[in-house]
């Protein structure tokens, strides 16, 4: 071990072979020298070999490796604070033992944390292997709080922090967590901190997923998280009043973890663990969703939390199973407001606001899942052709704005990934075209649009699209072909010849092609038969 390291690398190790030889090669790699360089990893009862692959490593660098053997405790939790006990570096560096680092990522963050005086610095983290890691925070290096910035959702504790300021604020993992145990530490250490540094223009932290999703994160169950983020939260509370840069803090906690103990499993729970996660998850709503939190929650999320906070396990039930099952319920249109349909809307017996239903966020991508072509077939009469459509739009009441369009060109980039978009309010919109008649769906899921739409004969290209005001925007939905098979070709006349085609687009939208089926310039016919003639004779 150097005496008076400028990082120690903490390396909590569990059963992560053969991820762990990567980490320890890229710590003994790191372009800060092994004088500069103390790595202390806790074997915490490992049965895997990793224990003796961390005294391989020791024996091969004794310099740099300080190796603990420990009784498994059941969590990172323990084994990284027998680390802290034993650091000797300036910093302290904490690195999950089946991740590894870029081979300058210690040297920039201490000289990072050096130039800076800062006492938490965040190199860059990438996933791997499938393994998600939120991107906004690296933006460009620059000084960030919890407050003005994405730092909120990157809590992990793959972060330097000066190990000074770990010492005088007597930060440790809470040993009785099996998860999440490294954000108390981490949201504390940056409340506490005179600055925070971000360093965005190198990869410091590759985050690997493993091949059998047996990292931790992956491993625990719902009442496990549950009572994880409750202490988390309860921590956080008790550093940071109540204001913007708090809710800044929980929205990570409410869009992340308590919105996943309310996704598609829920429902296979057995009824007690549903009405305690319920419960609970209603505890949290109440004390920490404060208004502005709710209405910057998008309505999908604030109707589950909503529905928590009222103690309706059935109709929270319902909603997210209804939901997995046939995607997002229609919007009830009045007026300018828009409320999406879910279990327990203007329900007295529930008893939670239509506020809660209501959607204020950009709703594209649910338009464009709840707008479904039924049929598509060509009409013709003489040289007249149509287009004769059937579809579903996931809209009820004030429909009548719904139409459908003929539009030219390719959806814009900006499109969500659904593909639907909302129109800015300055852009130019194509006019509806055709016949229609709209009723409501007998079972309540939307709106039924029948169209007639003739077809010009013109060089084009068009896709067929229905346009909808929504809480007073409009939105462009891209009409899908849902497999319906599509005629290939019809001739338009016998004066004017084209070719009219309604197929799937790569992305499996419909589109309407119409052009000529030779080129009416003079000659090309005769040359075009003498090209075929000599095909022929060969």
């Amino acid at each position: 071990m150097t005496p008076g390291a400028d990082v120690t690398v903490v390396v909590a190790v569990y059963n992560t072979m053969p991820y762990l030889t990567e980490c320890l090669n890229s710590l003994v790699g790191q372009s800060i020298g092994h004088e500069r360089l103390q790595v202390v990893a806790v074997d915490d009862g490992s049965t895997d070999g990793s224990g003796e692959e961390l005294d391989l490593f020791a024996q091969r660098h004794p310099d740099v490796f300080t190796v603990v053997h420990q009784p498994n405790s059941g969590g990172p939790a323990v084994p990284s604070n027998r680390a802290l006990e034993l650091a000797t570096g300036r910093y302290v560096y904490f690195i999950g033992s089946d991740d590894h680092l870029g081979e300058e990522a210690l040297e920039r963050m201490v000289a990072c944390a050096d130039a800076n005086e800062s006492d938490v610095v965040v190199g860059k983290m990438v996933g791997t292997n499938g393994r998600y890691v939120h991107q906004k925070l690296y933006t460009g290096n620059r000084d960030v709080t919890l407050g003005d910035s994405a730092l909120p959702y990157t809590l992990a504790n793959t972060k330097l922090f000066r190990r000074e300021l770990v010492e005088k604020h007597g930060l440790r993992f809470p040993e009785d967590m099996p998860v999440g145990s490294d954000q108390p530490f981490t949201i504390e250490a940056c409340v506490r901190a005179r600055k925070i540094s971000v360093i965005s223009d190198y990869t410091c932290y590759y985050a690997v997923k493993r091949g059998d999703a047996s990292n931790i994160t992956y491993r625990a169950d719902h009442v496990a998280r549950l009572r994880c983020v409750q202490r988390i939260m309860e921590h956080t509370a008790a550093l940071i009043p109540a204001g913007p840069q708090r809710d800044a803090v929980f929205k990570r906690h409410f869009d992340w973890e308590l919105t996943k103990l309310l996704q598609k499993d829920f429902p296979a729970l057995d009824a007690g663990t549903r009405r305690q996660v319920c419960e609970s998850v209603g505890a949290l709503v109440d004390a920490y969703f404060t208004d502005g939190l709710r209405d910057g929650t998008g309505v999908k999320r604030r109707v589950r939390f909503g529905l928590a906070l009222r103690g309706a396990v059935d109709e929270l039930t319902r909603a997210i199973a209804d939901e997995e099952e046939h995607g997002a319920p229609p919007f009830l249109l009045e007026g300018e407001r828009a409320f999406a349909l879910y279990p327990g809307f203007r329900d007295p017996a529930v008893g939670l606001d239509e506020h809660w239903y209501e959607a204020r966020e950009t709703v594209a991508g649910r338009l464009a899942a709840g707008t479904k072509l039924e049929s598509a077939a060509w009409e013709q009469s003489g040289e007249q052709l149509a287009l004769t459509l059937s579809l579903r739009t996931g809209v009820t009441g004030d429909a009548t704005s719904a139409v459908v369009v003929l539009a030219q060109g390719a959806m814009p980039k900006t499109a969500d990934k659904a593909g639907a978009r909302k129109l800015p309010e300055d852009a130019a919109r194509p006019e509806a075209v055709g016949e229609f008649t709209r009723e409501p769906a007998e079972d309540g899921t939307g709106t039924l649009l029948s169209a007639r739409i003739p077809i010009e004969p013109v060089r084009a290209k068009r896709g067929v699209r229905v346009h909808v005001d929504v809480a007073g925007s409009t939105y462009e939905i891209p009409v899908r072909t849902e497999g319906l098979p599509m005629p290939l070709a019809r001739r338009w006349g016998s004066r004017t010849p084209y070719r009219v085609a309604a197929s799937p687009n790569p992305k499996g939208r419909l589109v309407i092609t119409t052009a000529p089926l030779w080129d009416p310039k003079p000659g090309v016919g005769a040359r075009l038969r003498r090209i075929l003639s000599r095909l022929k004779r060969k």
